[in-house]
C-alpha cells in the first residue's frame, strides 16, 4: 500500500527556493497522484488563490495558525517539513516548533540550512526542532557535521540526502557564436555578481571573448528592503568596466523546459557566492546534473560537491582567480572531458526520481519503527 505525505512549505505560486524544491519533491514522492497534499505557508503579498494539491494554507501572519496546520498534516502517513529560519511565524520561525511536537504521526524535517555562526535563539531553536522530528534531513555532508558538533544532534536521526535535480539531458541547445557564461538564482547581495563582471572584463582578449547571463529577479524580501540597489550597482559596474554589451540581465520567471535549455546552453556556470558558510546550493547540484562545468567560490557544498569533480573551486571576492578559472575551462578541452566523465558517475543519484525514492525509503524505517510500538499500545 502506498505511503501518503503532507508536504508542509511555502509552495508554488511562490517563487523561492523552498517552494520549489518542495513542489518537485512532492510530486516524485507522490506521482502527481491522491497519496499527498500542501499544507502551504504564505507571507504578505503571496497569491492565496486556490492551488492543485494544496490542502490547508498556513499566513505566516496567522496567530497559533500552527494548530490547524499540524491537524491537517496528521491526515496523512508522513509529514515531511521543509525548515528555513524565516519562513514560519514567530522570531527565527518558532512556531514551526509546537506544530512538530503536537504532530501525531511521525515526521522528516529537512534542514535547508545549518548555519555555522547561529544566535543563542537559533542554536537552542534548531535542537530543539531535531529533538522533535522523527528524522532529519541535510542536503550535505558539511551540515550534518556541523548539526552533529554545534548543535549536539543525535547522529542516529540525521540522513544524509541531496538536493535533487530535474533531468536536462533533453534539453535542445542553442546555437552560440561566443562561449556562454551563466549565474542564475534570485538576485541580491551576496551573491558575488560584481566578481563576476569584473572576471569577465579580465575575459575579453579571447577570441571570441564570452557574454554572461545573470538570470534571475531581485530577491523579494531583497526588493521590499532595498528595491533595485543591488542591481542597479551591477548596472553601473558593467558600464564602468565597459562590458555592458557582454552582460544579459535576465529576471524572467522560466518553467522547467525554458530552464533547462537555459542551463545547458551554457559553457560554464558561475557561483561567484560571497558567504563561505553555504551548504546547500540547489543551483549547484542543476548546473552538476546538467553536465555543464561550474566555477565556484569554496562554500562548503562546492567543496564538497566539486573537490576532484566537475568544476573547478576558486577563493571568495578574487575576480582574477575567477577568471583564471573560466579561462581554464573555455581553452583546455582535456579538461571538460574530465569533468564530463565525472559528471556521468554523479549525475544518476542527483536527479529527483532517485532523491524521492531515499525520502520515501527514509519515510518506511520511520513507519516501521512506530509499528511495534503502536502494537504494544493497543495489547
Amino acid at each position: 500500500m502506498a505511503r501518503s505525505y503532507g508536504f508542509l512549505s511555502t509552495h508554488p505560486p511562490t517563487r523561492c527556493g523552498l517552494a520549489t524544491f518542495n513542489s518537485a519533491l512532492a510530486a516524485h514522492l507522490t506521482g502527481g497522484g491522491p497519496h499527498g497534499g500542501i499544507v502551504r505557508v504564505t507571507t504578505d503579498g503571496d497569491d492565496e488563490s486556490p492551488v492543485p494539491g494544496v490542502v490547508h494554507t498556513w499566513p505566516a501572519r496567522g496567530i497559533a495558525g500552527w494548530r490547524a496546520a499540524a491537524s491537517a498534516l496528521d491526515r496523512f502517513d508522513v509529514a515531511v517539513v521543509q525548515h528555513e529560519y524565516g519562513i514560519y511565524p514567530g522570531p527565527d520561525g518558532q512556531d514551526v516548533l509546537p506544530l512538530l511536537q503536537r504532530l501525531t504521526v511521525p515526521s522528516i524535517v529537512v534542514l535547508h540550512t545549518v548555519l555555522a555562526r547561529p544566535s543563542a535563539r537559533q542554536r537552542t531553536l534548531l535542537g530543539q526542532i531535531v529533538d522533535a522530528a522523527g528524522a532529519v534531513v541535510t542536503m550535505t555532508e558539511t551540515a550534518r557535521v556541523r548539526l552533529l558538533a554545534d548543535y549536539g544532534a543525535d547522529a542516529g536521526k540525521v540522513t544524509v540526502i541531496p538536493h535533487g535535480s530535474a533531468d536536462h539531458s533533453g534539453a535542445l541547445l542553442p546555437r552560440r557564436q561566443r562561449p556562454h557564461l551563466l549565474t542564475w538564482g534570485l538576485i541580491g547581495p551576496g551573491k558575488g555578481i560584481e566578481w563576476a563582471l569584473q572576471a569577465l572584463s579580465l575575459l575579453q582578449d579571447l577570441d571570441p571573448p564570452p557574454t554572461y547571463t545573470v538570470a534571475g529577479k531581485t530577491h523579494p524580501k531583497v526588493l521590499e528592503h532595498c528595491g533595485e540597489a543591488y542591481r542597479n550597482r551591477l548596472y553601473r559596474l558593467g558600464s564602468r568596466l565597459g562590458i555592458s554589451a557582454a552582460v544579459h540581465y535576465d529576471s524572467v520567471y522560466r518553467d522547467a523546459p525554458a530552464l533547462s535549455r537555459l542551463i545547458r546552453s551554457a559553457d560554464v556556470v558561475m557561483l561567484p557566492y560571497d558567504s563561505p558558510d553555504q551548504v546547500t546550493s540547489g543551483v549547484l547540484i542543476e548546473a552538476v546534473a546538467a553536465g555543464v562545468p561550474v566555477v565556484a567560490t569554496s562554500f562548503p557544498h562546492a567543496v564538497e560537491l566539486l573537490t576532484g569533480g566537475p568544476g573547478l573551486l576558486v577563493p571568495h571576492r578574487d575576480a582574477a582567480a575567477l577568471a583564471a578559472a573560466v579561462r581554464r575551462i573555455l581553452t583546455e578541452p582535456d579538461l571538460v572531458a574530465g569533468f564530463a566523465s565525472r559528471t556521468r558517475a554523479l549525475a544518476p543519484a542527483l536527479l529527483w526520481p532517485a532523491v524521492a525514492e531515499r525520502y520515501d525509503a527514509l519515510a518506511q524505517r520511520l513507519l516501521a519503527a512506530r509499528l511495534p510500538a503502536t502494537v504494544a499500545a493497543r495489547s
